[in-house]
């Protein structure tokens, strides 16, 4: 018997149960555990029903990431399948925790299925760029019929017990998956009750099969908003096999689609991406089972956009924090925004209609830094300003207490110069996030050259706690995100010198899968925010001044790079903006060229590839992966290409070294030039990730 699956007798019952920490994944030797017990208990004659149950937190959550991308082991998860649904005696399955992937397609192929109240049941294969490769285009239509199949497969995203009970997933919410399996089994026997192979029941398929609109329409509401991605797409058509052919071809034709797309550009880089969050997570240099410090308070100091989003941050995942201004104005102004966010939200459906409620009260206001002496976390969101932070956290020195992690939500400015203002710099990391900080998914942990090794962990896990994705960052400017939108900006500027126009250099950018062009991001910021900082420091960009000086700030004035009809926000081009250009371009004599969507597409993406590796060579990214990351979930890099350097492979690291060098030399711009790092491994035939 397998030491990872194993068969008792309960009187008539037989309990398969999976035991293969930590989430009872299909890897080829829980698959030959199944088989194995499944012929074993039909073989049994004083067998006469058969419950299969996991062991631990969760069903089976998925397949084995492990084998991605491996030669398949025996045997295959199509046979275990195969043998369920085929048994004479009834296959129960018990489910608790999650049943998602292969773990649903499993209880697919059982007769019925039985789930407690927690359960969530999905099949998420769309999002690594796949679709269910073990009959789940097949059968789970026939089992809730084609309009909510086509919500769960090609929308990813699984549903609760109740909802599954409401849909004939499952047959009954049980207290107890295991007893309420074994329950239920008892009951079938006891009525005489048939089997239920999903594969001979059409039943729930005959009102899409007359009425084809029913299904195409659940296709065309489900996919109006994917952008770029294959997958949704084939699965639809998957998922349409199983209303026009018969059960066994519909199977052929599903592992057909699988194999074209498991072997597809895009699945790679969606499954890369899937490993290179996981990856994230680890931070260098620090010993595993390093333990995060408790946090039971949470205190925000400024309430302003940044500092509102982090507080609902924590408040959406249940963490009570206190929020601090100067005054009782700012406040009032920050709470205000935060009820009409929620109101908002729950108004979209994206909340139920009570959320706004409980959620405020979990945010506690106060004016003053003496009121964040308890707290065990303190994220500072205040301006932008050295000067400032640095008064802030001399003041958070004295008040906070001991061990309590002070951090700060800085986008550029030095931490080790912040940190010097304490007396206990080892408790002081970068809290960087993304506005709006509330939806945004992803979190910069900087960490500073004296950070202590549980401070960051702990900063991991809380961020991890409130639904953010962390990834482990250095001190430089900019950090890792910003420092390479930096180099994209300045050549999206340079562009418009040359001969190109915003709309043109959105454009391009926005057809590679980029959620906006940096254009259009200039005028939702603001562009008085960059132009008052340049003002600052004495620096000048010709064609933005022009721009800011004709009070062309962006959105908030109607009029930017685009303008703006009656509060859209849909950028539109603009005749005044390519005058001005014009007008410029005259006065610093300089002439526009033709520019092609290649050479700004190419000037744009490399130019941050090339920083990138800049960031690797200093340090201040551990792995390639993780600058993939920060990208994905900070910048809307298109997941389908994997992050900025999973593409550079992708592309060839000595043709994007070879075209820097020649943009260099053309632009006479020495930024362009090949970093080191990325010289070095082109000239290897090497890769970044």
């Amino acid at each position: 018997m397998s030491p990872v699956v194993s068969l008792k007798s309960h009187d008539a019952i037989g309990i398969v149960t999976i035991d293969s920490p930590p989430v009872n994944a299909l890897s080829a030797a829980v698959r030959g555990g199944i088989l194995e017990c499944v012929h074993q208990a039909i073989a049994d004659p004083s067998i006469q029903a058969i419950v299969l149950t996991c062991a631990g937190r969760t069903f089976i959550a998925g397949a084995d990431i492990t084998e991605f991308g491996k030669p398949p082991k025996k045997p295959t998860l199509d046979e275990v399948l195969t043998a369920i649904e085929s048994s004479p005696k009834p296959v129960i399955a018990a489910i608790h925790g999650t049943a998602l992937g292969g773990g649903l397609e499993v209880t697919l192929a059982c007769h019925f299925r039985v789930a407690d109240k927690s359960s969530k049941l999905g099949l998420p294969e769309v999002k690594l760029g796949l679709l269910p490769g073990a009959g789940g285009t097949q059968r789970l239509p026939r089992a809730v019929g084609p309009e909510l199949a086509v919500k769960m497969i090609i929308g990813g995203d699984p549903i609760g017990a109740n909802e599954a009970l409401q849909n004939g997933l499952i047959e009954e919410v049980v207290e107890e998956a295991l007893s309420g399996g074994e329950a239920f089994a008892r009951k079938l026997l006891a009525d005489r009750r048939p089997l239920r192979r999903l594969r001979d029941d059409d039943t729930k398929l005959a009102a899409a099969r007359s009425d084809r609109s029913i299904f195409t329409g659940a296709v065309a509401a489900i996919t109006k908003k994917v952008r770029g991605l294959e997958a949704p797409f084939v699965a639809a058509d998957a998922i349409g096999y199983a209303l026009d052919l018969p059960f066994e071809q519909g199977l052929k034709k599903e592992r057909e689609l699988f194999l074209q797309l498991m072997s597809s550009d895009q699945s790679k880089a969606l499954r890369y991406a899937f490993f290179a969050e996981r990856e994230a997570a680890k931070i260098a240099g620090v010993e595993t089972g390093t333990k995060p410090r408790s946090v039971e308070g949470v205190a925000i100091i400024g309430a302003g956009t940044m500092g509102g989003g982090i507080a609902m941050s924590f408040a959406n995942a249940g963490i009570p924090v206190t929020l601090v201004e100067t005054g009782k104005d700012q406040l009032d102004r920050g709470f205000g925004i935060i009820r009409k966010n929620y109101e908002a939200t729950a108004a979209r459906g994206g909340i139920p209609a009570d959320a706004p409620a409980k959620r405020m009260t979990l945010i506690t206001g106060a004016v003053g830094l003496e009121n964040i002496g308890q707290a065990d976390l303190i994220v500072e969101a205040v301006f932008e300003t050295m000067t400032i932070k640095k008064e802030v956290f001399g003041q958070l020195d004295k008040i906070a207490k001991s061990g309590a992690i002070l951090a700060t939500n800085t986008s550029f400015l030095d931490i080790n110069e912040i940190a010097k203002e304490t007396k206990r710099p080892q408790d002081v990391v970068g809290m960087h996030f993304f506005s709006p900080a509330n939806v945004m998914k992803l979190c910069e942990i900087v960490r500073t050259k004296s950070s202590a090794p549980d401070t960051l962990v702990t900063a991991v896990s809380l961020a991890r706690k409130i639904g953010k994705v962390p990834v482990i960052v250095g001190v430089c400017d900019g950090f890792v995100g910003n420092r390479m939108l930096m180099a994209r900006q300045r050549q999206a500027s340079q562009l418009l010198f040359d001969g190109a126009l915003p709309q043109q250099v959105d454009a391009a950018l926005t057809k590679f899968g980029m959620p906006m062009g940096p254009f259009a991001m200039g005028d939702l910021a603001g562009l008085d925010i960059g132009w008052r900082s340049r003002q600052d420091r004495g620096i000048k960009s010709e064609i933005e001044d022009a721009l800011c000086e004709a009070g062309r700030f962006g959105q908030k004035t109607g009029k930017g790079f685009f303008r703006y009809e009656n509060g859209s926000r849909a950028p539109l081009p603009d005749p005044e903006v390519e005058k001005l250009i014009d007008q410029t371009l005259k006065r610093l004599g300089r002439k526009r060229r033709t520019i092609s969507d290649e050479e700004i597409l190419e000037r744009t993406t490399y130019a941050m590839i090339n920083e990138g590796a800049r960031i690797l060579e200093e340090g201040i990214a551990a792995r390639a992966s993780d600058i993939d990351v920060v990208w994905l979930y900070g910048y809307g890099w298109p997941v389908y290409r994997g992050g900025p350097m999973y593409y550079a492979d992708h592309v060839g690291l000595k043709t994007i070294a070879a075209r820097l060098s020649d943009y260099a030399r053309e632009a006479s711009d020495p930024s362009l030039e090949p970093a080191p790092l990325l010289k070095q491994l082109a000239d290897q035939n090497a890769k970044f990730t």
